[in-house]
Parts: C-alpha cells; sequence; structure tokens
C-alpha cells in the first residue's frame, strides 16, 4: 500500500448559510427589477454613463446614472473618472470607490451591478458627497468606453522617423512623440508595408533578422492603453550594412561579472569591447542560449525567468556593424538565491479553507499566534477544477458528499463564501476591524490582505487539487491548448484577481495582490491510487511537465515581481516514477513539497491499512515494521537527491496532526505494529482516525506517549485493546530538522496549521530547529 495524503477535505455548506444566499439571490433579483421573461439577445449590449449634481458651492451631491441602450443585458460595469483639482469625495452610496489622488475606480454594489437591456440603474445610481468648487469630473470611463457612447479618438501620427543606426541585420529608428488622443499613448508599432516587425513602449526601436546589403521602408503608428491604433507616420528608408566592408571581428568583451543575484534573476556587467570600426552591440548567452542583445553603450544586462537554487553559466560577445561576432567573454558561473528562507531554512504551511467552520481557526489566528511573524510562505488550500470548463472554479458555494469513496465527492464544490463572501467580524480580523458586508472583497482572502499588509515578506499562494480535487488534472494537462487555457483561468482568478462575482462580491481585480503564485497538489499523476474516480493516464507524467512549465511560463510573462510555482510531490518511487519527470519540473519549480506523513493509517473508511497499526510520519524505516512495503522520509528524500534535484529546492512535510486506529493490542510493544480493528474515532464524525495534534493531546490527557530512536517516530498508546496514535511532537520535530540541516535541504512544509496548540507547541519547534 502506497502513502496517501491527508483526507480532510472541505466540508458541506451549512443550512443556514444556503438559506441565507437564496434570499439575498432573491432580494438581488428584485431590486434590478428583473421580469420573468426576457427578450433574447440580437444585438451587443452599450453602456453610458450621465453625471448631475445638485447643490452649489464647495459641498454638494454628485451621482452618475449608468444606463444600457443595447439590446443585450450586462452582468456588471466598472466607471471611472478623474477629479478635478481641489476636489475630494466621501460618503458613497450604491457602490464602492477606490480613490487613488484625484483618480477613482467605483464598482457597483451587487444589487445594482446587473443592467437589463433598455434600463439604468435607478433610483439605485452610484452617489457620493463633493468637497470643493463644483466642477464636473474628466476623463469618465464604464467598462473602459467613453461614458457619452462615442468612439474613442485614437492618437496622431508620429512625426520626425529617422534611422538612428543600420547593422548588416538589424535598423534601429528613432521618432517623436504621437500627440495623444483620447486616451494617453502607450506603445509604437514600426510596420515594414502592413506586417508589423517590432514594438517599442519608448520613441526609438531595432528591427531585426533582416537581410545584408538590403534597403527596407518603415513607418511608425502608435497605440493607446485601450488598444486604439492611429495613423503611421511618413515612412524612412533604411539600407543594412554588406558585411564585405569590414571582416573583422571586435575583440572579447572583458570582465565579466555580476552585481546582484536573487532568486529568479541575475544582473551583469562587463567591460566594452573594440573593435576596428566600432561595436555595434552585446550579445548576452546563457549557456548556449542567445537572451538578449543590447545595443553598443550599454554594459549591462538583467537575465529573469531563472529559476532558484540553479546554477548557470554566463558569456557576452561583441559583435559589429557588419555582424562579425568577438570571441566570448570570459565565462561566470552563478547560482541563484533560494525563493525563501533566504540565509536559512524556509517554513511553508497549509491554511484550510474550511478551518473557519468546526475547527474555527481564522486567518487571524495566525496572526495573534505570532505564527504569521515566522512563516515564509502560507498555503491556501484548496481550489478546485470545473468539471465541465476545464477552468479553476470559484464563485460557487456547494459542499463536498460525505462518502469519501464517491468518485464524484469534490465536482463542483468550492466555498465562495469562506474564500471572499464571509463579512468576518471584528474579532475574527486579523486588524481588528470587522469587514463591510457589502464589500467587493471579504472571507479568508481579505483577512489574507490584511495579513501580507502587516508581514510584508510573507507570500501566499493558492494551492490547486489536494485529495478531493484533483480528479480533472489529467484531462486540463492533456493538450496544450487545454493547459493555456487552465494556467490562463487560474491566474486570471487568483493573481490578476478576477474573481466570479457571489453574493455582492467579487469582480475584476478585487483579489489581486493577495496570491504570490501557485501550489500545484495533483494526487496522483499516473497513477490510480489518487481518490475515487480520479481521471488518469499513462501520459500524466509527460502531461504534468507541461503543465508545469505553462505555469513557469505564463506567471513569468505577467513581468513584475517573481511569482512562486512549487508542487506536493510523493514520497512514493513508483508514484514518482510514474508521473514525475523530476529533472524536468524542476526547471521550472521554485521549489517541491515532499509527501512526509500518511505512510499508514486506517483511513476514515477502514479503505486503508484497518488491521495493523504503524507510523505516519517516520524519517527513517523501522526494522520491525511487518509491511511488505515500507516508507520513509530519508528513502523519499534520497530518490529526489539521487535523480540531481538540489537539496535547497526540497522541503519535508511534517503532520500537525495524528492517524489512529482502535483495540490495538498491546503485543509487548506499546501496540506498535500490531493488530488493530479500524480507525479511531476522529476529532470530526466525518475523519476517523485522524485528529489534530491540539485536539488529539486534549482528548488524551493521560496518554503514554514512546519515542522510537530507530525510525524517529512519536505514537501514543492509551492501554490494552486501546488506541494507538502516531504523530510528530517537538521531540521528533526536532530530529527532523537536525536532518534538513545535514542533508541542506530548503526547510519544512506543514500540513497543516488549525492542528497545532493555541501556543504552537508544534510550529515553535520547528522554528527552534530551523534557526
Amino acid at each position: 500500500m502506497s502513502p496517501r495524503r491527508s483526507t480532510a477535505r472541505p466540508r458541506a455548506v451549512p443550512a443556514a448559510h444556503r438559506r441565507i444566499l437564496a434570499v439575498l439571490a432573491v432580494l438581488a433579483l428584485a431590486l434590478t427589477g428583473l421580469t420573468s421573461l426576457a427578450a433574447p439577445a440580437i444585438a451587443a449590449a452599450k453602456l453610458t454613463a450621465t453625471f448631475s449634481s445638485e447643490g452649489s458651492g464647495t459641498s454638494w451631491t454628485g451621482k452618475f446614472v449608468v444606463k444600457n441602450s443595447g439590446d443585450t443585458a450586462v452582468d456588471t460595469w466598472s466607471l471611472e473618472f478623474d477629479l478635478p483639482e481641489g476636489v475630494t469625495i466621501s460618503d458613497h452610496t450604491h457602490g464602492t470607490a477606490e480613490v487613488k489622488g484625484r483618480h477613482v475606480v467605483v464598482t457597483p454594489a451587487y444589487y445594482n451591478a446587473r443592467v437589463p437591456a433598455g434600463r439604468d440603474t435607478e433610483p439605485y445610481s452610484y452617489t457620493f458627497r463633493g468637497s470643493g468648487q463644483l466642477k464636473p469630473p474628466t476623463g469618465c470611463l464604464i467598462n473602459g468606453d467613453k461614458c457619452d457612447g462615442t468612439a474613442a479618438v485614437p492618437p496622431k501620427a508620429p512625426t520626425g522617423l529617422s534611422v538612428a543606426d543600420a547593422t548588416a541585420r538589424t535598423v534601429s529608428l528613432k521618432w517623436t512623440a504621437a500627440a495623444q488622443g483620447d486616451f494617453p499613448v502607450a506603445s509604437y508599432e514600426v510596420l515594414r508595408g502592413t506586417t508589423v516587425v517590432a514594438a517599442s513602449a519608448s520613441t526609438q526601436a531595432t528591427v531585426r533578422d533582416l537581410q545584408p546589403a538590403t534597403a527596407y521602408q518603415f513607418s511608425v503608428r502608435a497605440k493607446d492603453t485601450r488598444g486604439n491604433t492611429g495613423e503611421a507616420g511618413a515612412p524612412v528608408t533604411a539600407t543594412t550594412v554588406d558585411p564585405a566592408t569590414d571582416t573583422v571581428p571586435p575583440t572579447a568583451p572583458r570582465n565579466l561579472r555580476s552585481t546582484e543575484v536573487t532568486s529568479s534573476t541575475v544582473k551583469l556587467a562587463w567591460d566594452a569591447a573594440t573593435d576596428n570600426q566600432r561595436v555595434a552591440a552585446y550579445d548576452v548567452y546563457r549557456g548556449t542560449t542567445l537572451v538578449e542583445s543590447l545595443p553598443a553603450d550599454t554594459l549591462t544586462s538583467t537575465v529573469t525567468g531563472l529559476s532558484p537554487a540553479t546554477e548557470y553559466s554566463f558569456t557576452v560577445k561583441a559583435r559589429d556593424a557588419a555582424d562579425n561576432a568577438s570571441p566570448a567573454s570570459n565565462a561566470l558561473s552563478l547560482t541563484t538565491k533560494d525563493p525563501v528562507g533566504q540565509d536559512g531554512y524556509a517554513k511553508v504551511g497549509y491554511f484550510v479553507q474550511w478551518g473557519i467552520y468546526g475547527r474555527q481557526y481564522f486567518v487571524r489566528d495566525l496572526e495573534t499566534s505570532g505564527a504569521a511573524a515566522k512563516l515564509d510562505v502560507i498555503n491556501y488550500a484548496f481550489a478546485n477544477i470545473d468539471p465541465k470548463n476545464l477552468t479553476c472554479l470559484n464563485g460557487v458555494t456547494k459542499g463536498t458528499t460525505q462518502n469519501p469513496q464517491d468518485p464524484n465527492q469534490g465536482d463542483g464544490a468550492g466555498d465562495a463564501e469562506a474564500d471572499y463572501g464571509r463579512a468576518f467580524p471584528a474579532g475574527q480580523s486579523v486588524d481588528g476591524v470587522a469587514d463591510d458586508g457589502w464589500g467587493k472583497l471579504r472571507g479568508n482572502f481579505n483577512q489574507l490582505k490584511k495579513l501580507k499588509a502587516k508581514h510584508p515578506n510573507l507570500k501566499v499562494v493558492v494551492s490547486l487539487g489536494g485529495w478531493t480535487y484533483s480528479k480533472y488534472f489529467s484531462d486540463v494537462a492533456k493538450t496544450d491548448e487545454s493547459r493555456k487555457k487552465f494556467v490562463k483561468s487560474c491566474i486570471d482568478m487568483y493573481i490578476k484577481g478576477n474573481l466570479p462575482a457571489y453574493n455582492g462580491a467579487g469582480g475584476d481585480g478585487v483579489a489581486a495582490g493577495i496570491f504570490d503564485g501557485f501550489d500545484l497538489d495533483w494526487e496522483w499523476p499516473g497513477s490510480p491510487d489518487g481518490h475515487p474516480g480520479n481521471h488518469w493516464s499513462t501520459d500524466d507524467k509527460a502531461n504534468n511537465t507541461a503543465l508545469i512549465a505553462e505555469f513557469r511560463k505564463q506567471l513569468d510573462a505577467l513581468g513584475g515581481s517573481h511569482r512562486l510555482l512549487t508542487a506536493f510531490t510523493p514520497a512514493d518511487a513508483k508514484k514518482i516514477n510514474d508521473g514525475w519527470d523530476l529533472k524536468e519540473v524542476f526547471k521550472h519549480l521554485d521549489f517541491g513539497n515532499v509527501q512526509g506523513y500518511d505512510f499508514h493509517g486506517a483511513g476514515s473508511d477502514n479503505s486503508w491499512e484497518p488491521n495493523r497499526t504503524g507510523h505516519q510520519a517516520n524519517l527513517y524505516k523501522d526494522a520491525q515494521s511487518p509491511y511488505p512495503t515500507d516508507f520513509s522520509i530519508d528513502d523519499a528524500v534520497k530518490v529526489y537527491t539521487d535523480q540531481g534535484i538540489k537539496p535547497r529546492k526540497l522541503t519535508i512535510g511534517f503532520p500537525f496532526y495524528g492517524r489512529g486506529w482502535q483495540q490495538v493490542a498491546d503485543g509487548g510493544a506499546h501496540g506498535e505494529w500490531q493488530s488493530a480493528n479500524g480507525a479511531a474515532p476522529g476529532q470530526f464524525q466525518e475523519e476517523a482516525g485522524t485528529r489534530g495534534y491540539d485536539n488529539l493531546v486534549a482528548a488524551f490527557p493521560n496518554l503514554t506517549v514512546y519515542h522510537d530512536e530507530q525510525s524517529i517516530s512519536t505514537y501514543g498508546y492509551t492501554g490494552a485493546n486501546g488506541q494507538w496514535w502516531s504523530f510528530d511532537d517537538a521531540w521528533s520535530i526536532e530530529k527532523k530538522t537536525q536532518y534538513i540541516k545535514s542533508k541542506g535541504l530548503l526547510g519544512g512544509m506543514i500540513w497543516e496549521m488549525s492542528g497545532d496548540t493555541s501556543n504552537n507547541v508544534l510550529f515553535n519547534a520547528l522554528d527552534r530547529g530551523l534557526r
């Protein structure tokens, strides 16, 4: 029997919550004036927004009425405008506003977000109190279009286009900035005929891959922030250099060096090369791959998109105008830094979405216990996969079924109420301020946002899948198209923060900045040993690699700060072989959280190992184990390092819960490896055989605890024919942290934070051990 993931999972949504949601849905329908018979959509919607005011002087009321003059209902809208100099606004009604300087972005209330065809938002139009001399706002946009409904005026044509430089295969152009139309100019496109051959955010660009000694004609046009494209300006003709005019290459650049190394970037600098005529460019190589070409006056480069804790070699070559390449500079070998836990060890902790119910464990508890200040990464568990659309799923509140053997147990399940719908009172809020019940962002997500504000170095990632939600991973990973679609949907939802509407919450961008990446919890690719009903295929191994690569590609394409990409990876060598091409996968992962628990257990439905006890999180193998196949943390780590995975790309898992059996014989070994009669009663009725550590020690204050020095395991026994529990305590955690240090591993991962005591007995032991 292979090790399994903890079967703790989201619980069904309480009936009271469902009733509240139904009442709110009816109220929303009534307020928007919907009728039961809607006309068929025959044309696109068209929104306008009209401003009016009441009052005068320096105290007045402003209002925007949003109207839909099209034939299709609009489900939501976003209004933005600029305030006149000296004007401030407050007392917003029928909408919420984010004010940055003079720019205002308004999102509707849940009851006036939908505008039916031919209707407007009256009598629930967005209203505010204005202070300062009354003047109408400017730059008004509704869903990104002009509020008066007129077409946007594009930018003017750029002028002054000229040739700044030419080599055998490139032409560099420069021009005078274009005058804007209705919106600011964002970028420029260089055209050869009607084909776009280069793009730039500045007033210069280089066209590459041209033929030597050839004349070309180019023109330039501007694009604004809304994507409107202006007319091209007057063209210019340029001729590339004839290589026959110069056959002498430049000298090699000298003194290639690094000025900064991070987990994903390297800054390089070098001394200039020389040439008999002139140096035209520098080419930066990572190994044999060209990563960047730079103009001759640039002697620095920042290489991005690198993997953490990975060694790279860099060189630089110079090129002259005739495209002669110099010899390579000195080779510079560098190792990128760890993604988290710099100059120390990483602490990664899972926070479970459903912990706010029976466990009564809130994001606030991470703060008040002091854990948040010591954690490096929080894994928010779990996000599901839409079984029909094969995209990231949110916006639903549907519990899982109670039968753990139900092959459809997690289909369509999710808890938007916990994620961003619930309004937490002050006593359950990170900063002691209650959620606004009508805000667009509430629930755990808003609390995580507050937690990150208090701890700027803390990273939060969303974990996709888990034991119950891994059913459709094989489907989303199957083709290039399905991978791109799935990854894009996850980035849109969790990185860009575009949450589906739910009970007045959600909307575009409302969750932006909360999540710093993804943790992939596919259990298990290429294996039939996952949850009953999981889809799997022998192609999963290759598709898993391709899916992880697609996540890395799309995350890096966002630009800005590096986003984390991690995975929960198996301890079972067979599962690794069946589903994980380790050398390829770890090119894209920041690190892997190696399963360090669930090596033995009865299972909540006695479907696993109900008839014999066993250690669930042993560091080393136990020679006394009667199981034909046994597992250990040390054996698991060796599988990874033997395949060349650097230790600093690995954490090991720590269980903050115990697994237990009942009616266990003593056997002269205090129940260790002895016969049993199924799972012991659990912390929750539906989770037999499992108790959080805090619940375990509270339920059995007289539990006799034993420490197995051979396997580094902790277990407790209640007596003859009693209960036997396998768990981690401060002793075993101390031993395992010594192992982490001795092996040079990145750190430890915790499943999951709510299992600890109120004074963090387990987490503090981990923190002490990893200092």
